[in-house]
C-alpha cells in the first residue's frame, strides 16, 4: 500500500512538473522562409521550453494585409519576421506594443524603430539580387547582366521573372528602391522592364528558384535564395546590380492587446540575442548586431556595400499609392493567385 502511495505521489509530481513546463502558446505571424520555421522554433524552445510557437506563415504582402484586416480583432501575439516597412504601417495604425527587448543596445541603430521605447526591432537584412542561369543564358543567347539597366535591353525580352510587390516584400523593396534611386524616372524604368517580364510571381524566392531550375534565365529575387541555390548546385550567378540594391529588414514586434504579453516579451528578447543571430546567419549575411556575421557560402561579397540609403518611412507612407500605380500598370502579367 505504501509503495502504491509513493508511486501515485510520484505520478502527481511528474504531472505537476509537466504542467509547469507546458506551455504558453503564442500565435506568431511570420514571413520567414518556410524552411526556417522548425529550426528557429527549436532553437528558441531550447532556451524557453515553456512557450509554444504556433506559426502563421505567408509572403510579406499577405501577412501585412491579414494583420491590417484583423486590426479590430487581433489574432496574432507577435510578428517575428516582417518587413520593417510593413511594421511601420502597423505602427501608424496603433497596432504595435512598444517594447525595448533586452540587449537592444547591441543592435545597429539603423535597424531599430526611432521611438523610445521602439515599436519594432530589426533582426537581419535581406537584399534584392539577380539570379542568372549560366547554362540557359548561353543556350538562349542572353548575356549575364551586371545592372538593373541591362534587364531592359531587347535580348532579355521574355526571359525575366520578378515578384509582384503587392504580395511579396522582395518585390516591394525592388520597386521602392527603383523609385528612390531613379527618382522621377523610376516608373519609366519599370515600363521598360515590364516589356521584358515573362511573369510576376507572388513569392519573392520563386523567381530565383525558377532561374535555378532553368524555367527562366533571369530571376529578380533576393541574395539569400540565390546563394543557397548556388550552394545546392544550381548553375546560377548571384548578382548585386551596379546601381545598388533595395533592401528591407526582417523585423519583429508585439501586437498591441496580446493576452500573452510576458511570453511575447520573452520571444522578443530572444529574437535579438546572439543565439538568434546565429540562426539567422545560416542564410543571411547582414545581421542587426554588427560584427557577428560569418560569411555565407556564395553570398555576394559586395552585397552590404551596395545597399542603398533606404527611407523606410517614405516607403511605408507611400506603399498604398505605389502598389495602386504598379497594379494599374503591370498586373496583367501577374501569375494567378493560388
Amino acid at each position: 500500500m505504501f509503495g502504491k502511495t509513493l508511486l501515485f505521489s510520484a505520478a502527481l509530481l511528474a504531472a505537476g512538473s509537466m504542467s509547469a513546463v507546458a506551455e504558453t502558446e503564442l500565435t506568431v505571424y511570420t514571413a520567414f522562409e518556410a524552411e526556417f520555421l522548425d529550426r528557429y522554433a527549436a532553437a528558441f524552445n531550447k532556451d524557453h521550453p515553456d512557450i509554444k510557437i504556433n506559426w502563421v506563415r505567408d509572403s510579406t504582402g499577405v501577412v501585412t494585409a491579414k494583420l491590417l484586416a484583423e486590426k479590430n480583432n487581433p489574432k496574432a501575439d507577435v510578428v517575428w519576421s516582417l518587413a520593417a516597412s510593413s511594421l511601420l504601417m502597423l505602427k501608424a495604425e496603433g497596432m504595435l506594443e512598444p517594447y525595448a527587448p533586452k540587449g537592444i543596445e547591441a543592435l545597429d541603430p539603423r535597424y531599430v524603430d526611432s521611438d523610445t521605447p521602439p515599436s519594432w526591432v530589426g533582426l537581419d537584412a535581406w537584399l534584392g539580387a539577380i539570379c542568372y542561369n549560366t547554362v540557359e543564358g548561353k543556350k538562349r543567347g542572353v548575356p549575364q547582366p551586371t545592372s538593373w539597366a541591362d534587364l531592359t535591353k531587347p535580348e532579355y525580352a521574355g526571359h525575366v521573372v520578378m515578384p509582384n510587390p503587392a504580395s511579396s516584400g522582395t518585390g516591394f523593396l525592388d520597386v521602392s528602391a527603383w523609385l528612390q534611386m531613379f527618382g522621377g524616372d523610376g516608373w519609366d524604368y519599370m515600363d521598360k522592364l515590364h516589356a521584358n517580364i515573362a511573369s510576376y510571381t507572388h513569392s519573392g524566392s520563386k523567381p530565383c528558384k525558377m532561374a535555378a531550375s532553368g524555367e527562366t534565365v533571369v530571376g529578380v529575387s533576393f541574395a539569400f535564395r540565390g546563394a543557397k541555390s548556388k550552394t545546392d548546385g544550381a548553375p546560377i550567378e548571384v548578382i548585386i546590380p551596379s546601381e545598388g540594391t533595395g533592401w528591407d529588414l526582417e523585423a519583429a514586434a508585439i501586437i498591441a492587446g496580446t493576452p500573452n504579453l510576458d511570453a511575447a516579451k520573452t520571444l522578443m528578447d530572444w529574437s535579438i540575442s546572439l543565439a538568434a543571430m546565429e540562426q539567422y546567419n545560416v542564410g543571411y549575411a547582414v545581421l542587426a548586431i554588427p560584427g557577428v556575421a560569418k560569411p555565407v557560402p556564395n553570398y555576394p561579397a559586395d552585397a552590404e556595400a551596395k545597399m542603398i540609403r533606404n527611407d523606410f518611412e517614405w516607403a511605408a507612407t507611400n506603399r498604398k499609392s505605389i502598389l495602386e500605380e504598379w497594379s494599374k500598370r503591370y498586373d496583367t502579367k501577374s501569375e494567378p493567385k493560388s
